[in-house]
């Protein structure tokens, strides 16, 4: 059934500047037709949004949805000085394993469903709270079910009475066997308190020799060999980049590595908000995502990222909403999201305001009016 989209305000594509006049068909899951809404051929269906901006859906590249428990003390502890470290995953590991798979699978949904009512129609996740074979193939099986994109994350942190080396060459091999075929990515936090260069390399290498591409949890504690790494193994992503230097930003800049902000993460830890205007204006490929998580995120507001972005980190609205979009996509390497025009996928988010720079003008105030993904209407 083809849908026409007409009476857009403001239309978004990713493709051109913003256009005024504008509709869009659907067709099946793909946009079919874009164009002058007075040239706009017949459809099955005719939706009038009545004036409001339309523009592709969220893509949330980064988030770990596979979880059981909660971390309201630590966040209190936090907010009254106590520092963020890279510890406090244990105690979602521990509820994680003794949950059912019925509780993950319930919460997981629970946590996209939200997601999608806010306009998020694209969305990856990791596991990375399981950490013992069963656990993780346990939470890679459940992702692979309910999300877009799925990323194995043994690497997350040493479980206790495991030593080092020994728990790396677990996740390099029996854990990596088991996972592999479920999931398209792998990543590692490479930070102090996790995991290290060399053993970070090692674990990524693994993952690449078996065909997974790469993403990397960087620079987020303090300066570290994250970017460095990311982009000597040409992964497609380095998440969080907090705390970069000039050789940083030049690096990402000269790469196709996406520097993956994450600002939602950094005020809830009480850090300092990325440099995206360094890295914008050096030529990177920045993308904004919400890092939803028990500890150290538990948000799944793409909007309010976006409205950090540009009232926090001189990004100018329409620099926070593509890096939101298309900058997800190209973290995913995918073309059929976070754009619309045709051919790509038919993810549709219309707000209830004439422009998307109501995102920012109104933030916390939720604005999505209505959300199409893969060409069926969701809210």
């Amino acid at each position: 059934m083809t849908v026409l989209i007409t009476g857009i305000g403001e239309l978004t594509t990713n493709v051109d500047g913003p256009l005024s006049g504008a509709a869009l068909v659907l067709d099946g899951d793909r946009v079919v037709w874009v164009g002058p809404a007075t040239r706009a051929p017949d459809a099955d269906e005719r939706v009038d949004v009545g004036g409001r901006a339309v523009l592709p859906g969220w893509v949330d590249s980064h988030t770990h949805l596979v979880f059981a428990g909660d971390r309201t003390a630590e966040f209190n502890a936090r907010m009254a000085g106590k520092p963020y470290t890279a510890g406090g995953i244990a105690v979602t590991v521990g509820a994680t394993r003794a949950a059912s798979d019925s509780v993950l699978a319930a919460g997981l949904r629970r946590h996209v469903a939200e997601a999608v009512a806010q306009g998020t129609t694209c969305l990856e996740t990791k596991t990375g709270y399981g950490l013992t074979v069963a656990d993780e193939l346990r939470s890679a099986r459940l992702a692979a079910g309910v999300v877009d994109e799925v990323t194995f994350l043994g690497a997350h942190l040493v479980p206790a009475g495991v030593s080092r080396s020994d728990y790396v060459a677990l996740v390099r091999g029996e854990m990596l066997d088991a996972v592999a075929p479920h999931v398209r990515w792998a990543d590692v936090f490479c930070e102090t308190g996790a995991f290290d260069e060399a053993a970070s390399r090692e674990v990524l290498t693994a993952a690449a020799a078996r065909g997974l591409g790469l993403r990397v949890h960087g620079n987020q504690l303090g300066p570290g060999p994250g970017v460095r790494l990311a982009v000597s193994l040409g992964a497609a992503s380095v998440d969080h980049c907090t705390y970069l230097t000039s050789s940083d930003v030049d690096a990402l800049a000269s790469s196709s590595t996406v520097a993956t902000l994450l600002p939602a993460c950094d005020l809830s830890t009480r850090q300092p908000l990325p440099d995206a205007r360094a890295l914008l204006d050096a030529g990177a490929t920045v993308a904004l995502a919400s890092n939803c998580n028990p500890g150290s995120s538990y948000t799944s507001s793409m909007a309010y990222c976006v409205a950090t972005a540009v009232l926090q980190m001189r990004m100018s609205v329409e620099e926070a909403v593509r890096a939101a979009t298309w900058g997800g996509a190209r973290a995913l390497r995918r073309s059929d999201v976070g754009v619309l025009r045709v051919g790509a996928r038919a993810d549709v988010h219309v707000l209830d305001a004439p422009s998307v720079t109501h995102l920012a003008y109104r933030p916390g105030v939720p604005l999505t009016h209505a959300v199409w993904r893969a060409g069926e209407r969701v809210g």
